[in-house]
């Protein structure tokens, strides 16, 4: 036994020990936080440089020499307006460049006319305002109105025939209806009466079509950013960069659409599998050649053929659905701006070019052992209605950035479809379709051949657009 004085001893040490086990946990604590506190204050020093830089280029003696030259004024002509009762043309106009600018006079065909100006004739950067000049213009006439500020320089923007403005009366309502039926709805359902055709075709022959498929497809994205393109240049300052918005969304589009796609495969292959799992381990677990394990893989792989297709065709009927807004908008916006003649000749063009975005949808579906008829309509509609809505916004509330936004979604969307179709074609088969020993499809020359027969059936039926 211990005698009192070296327990003592034994608890002095204890403690002592304990006291230097929290000074030790005390300093690394401090070390801790103080190493936290210098990485914070790292982190702003970029921010520092960056003002002092700034503030250093707003200093007198720099901006005098900056500011040395005379920057020029810059003014955006975005959007011409005819109305009548009394007869009127409305030009919208932005301030794109980097002073202030005021507006002097307006002038028809090189003719000055009195002109109001509201909400002021003085426009900082970036700001708009309307410019509404009375003057009798007759229809179908092209039209050249020029905006002149206050130190002599004259911006002007030509229409090239005079059509009055819709307004959102019923009228109007239905006859853009009517355009985007015979525009989107119709072609896009004549195009799914292929389903029963290609649904008897060999192998070969249905990677043909879907390839064919993903040459439409390539067609439409590459004609939605030429679009977008031609309306940036011509109704938006190059202050916004419009370009570049046009690379962002149709990225931002691609990839979201891409994730959306492959947790729709999942979630429905993931319910399919559940739903008959019990039934599946029963049926082959009384079998001695296969194993439940075995079974499950079998069914996976053959729920995953069963819905695959159709999250493809669906995906495939949203893209175009958006490239469809998108291409509506401009219908809307060409009737407003008075740059379309609807004639039935071109009613007759978009119905050809669109019917094969109906081909495009069927495509993935013709090999599914079942098929709704309900869920091929619902498909056609979700492809072609958007035309009806994207006229409306664009006959009735034009705008060249919304416009350029939503076919850059289209596009992206487009992107992505035709990268699932790329992934279905070259998928893993059997040639016993037993999912045993696989095998890669390779690119041959059905696949080829209907790419590009796809990529030239678009482009012939453009020309009729």
């Amino acid at each position: 036994m211990r005698s009192k004085g070296q327990r003592g001893k034994v608890g002095r040490v204890e403690e002592s020990n304990d006291q230097d086990g929290k000074e030790q946990e005390l300093n690394s604590s401090y070390k801790k936080t103080s190493h936290r506190k210098r990485t914070v204050v790292a982190a702003f020093i970029p921010f520092i440089v960056l003002a002092v830089m700034i503030w250093f280029l707003f200093s007198p003696s720099i901006q005098s020499f900056i500011n040395s030259g005379v920057p020029l004024p810059q003014l955006a002509i975005e959007k011409i307006e005819f109305r009548e009762n009394p007869g009127q043309i409305i030009a919208f106009i932005r301030n794109a460049g980097p002073t202030d600018i005021t507006i002097a006079q307006a002038d028809v065909n090189d003719r000055i006319h009195a002109a109001a100006i509201e909400p002021s004739k003085t426009l900082a950067r970036l700001s708009d305002a309307k410019v509404l000049i009375p003057f009798p213009w007759n229809s179908a006439e092209p039209y050249e109105v020029g905006i002149t500020t206050d130190d002599g320089t004259r911006f002007s923007k030509t229409i090239e025939a005079a059509a009055l403005a819709p307004t959102a009366d019923t009228g109007q309502i239905v006859f853009f209806a009517v355009i985007g039926i015979y525009v989107g709805i119709i072609p896009v359902m004549i195009g799914l009466l292929w389903y029963p055709f290609i649904r008897s075709m060999s192998r070969n022959k249905y990677n043909f079509f879907l390839s064919l498929t993903a040459g439409l497809l390539v067609f439409l994205g590459i004609d939605a950013l030429i679009e977008s393109n031609e309306i940036a240049i011509e109704n938006i300052s190059p202050i916004f960069n419009s370009q570049m918005l046009i690379v962002i969304v149709t990225t931002i589009s691609f990839i979201a659409l891409l994730y959306a796609s492959e947790k729709l495969t999942q979630r429905a292959i993931k319910k399919s599998i559940s739903s008959s799992a019990e039934a599946t381990y029963s049926s082959y677990s009384d079998t001695k050649t296969n194993s439940p394990h075995t079974s499950s893989q079998v069914n996976q792989q053959q729920s995953q053929d069963l819905i695959k297709p159709l999250a493809i065709s669906l995906m495939i009927a949203i893209g175009i659905g958006l490239h469809n807004f998108g291409e509506g908008l401009a219908i809307g916006a060409a009737v407003l701006l008075g740059e379309i003649a609807l004639s039935t000749f071109l009613i007759i063009g978009f119905t050809l070019h669109n019917t094969t975005e109906g081909l495009a949808i069927v495509a993935p579906l013709a090999k599914s052992r079942k098929l709704m008829l309900r869920r091929l309509v619902l498909l056609g509609i979700i492809a072609g209605a958007p035309t009806i809505a994207g006229a409306w916004i664009g006959g009735f509330l034009y705008s060249p950035v919304a416009t350029i936004i939503f076919l850059s979604i289209g596009a992206g969307a487009i992107f992505q479809v035709v990268y699932s179709i790329g992934s279905w074609v070259l998928r893993p088969v059997d040639s016993n379709d037993n999912y045993k020993n696989k095998k890669i499809v390779s690119v041959n020359i059905f696949t080829i051949a209907g790419f590009a027969l796809g990529m030239l059936i678009m482009y012939a039926t453009g020309l009729l657009v």
